[in-house]
């Protein structure tokens, strides 16, 4: 199953930092993400990036798990020539992965 099944996700960006916050559909998916959704692998996932350091942060209130990226957005949004200098796509990017299923 895909990561995308359980939840959806914002993005977020302050320079060459982005962030991905993935909301569960409900409290039974909550539980799967917090057990699935770990730093490393969310770091294998998006292993192509290189961030210099991944933050995660569990938001039970919110049913999420908020992950910070360091050094994903090629100096960020003014410096980038990159086509998603915001980082947008990178929430999707995550959705993407493969979780096992419950």
């Amino acid at each position: 199953m895909r990561l995308r099944d359980l939840a959806h996700a914002r993005t977020g960006d302050k320079g060459d930092t982005s962030q991905i916050c993935v909301f569960a559909r409900g409290p039974a998916q909550f539980s799967q993400l917090e057990r699935a959704l770990t730093t490393e692998r969310v770091a294998a996932h998006l292993a192509a990036l290189r961030p210099r350091r991944i933050e995660r942060f569990v938001l039970p209130n919110l049913q999420a798990v908020n992950f910070v990226l360091h050094g994903v957005l090629s100096g960020g949004v003014t410096r980038s020539l990159a086509l998603d200098a915001h980082g947008k796509t990178l929430g999707a990017q995550l959705l993407d992965m493969e979780i096992a299923d419950a």
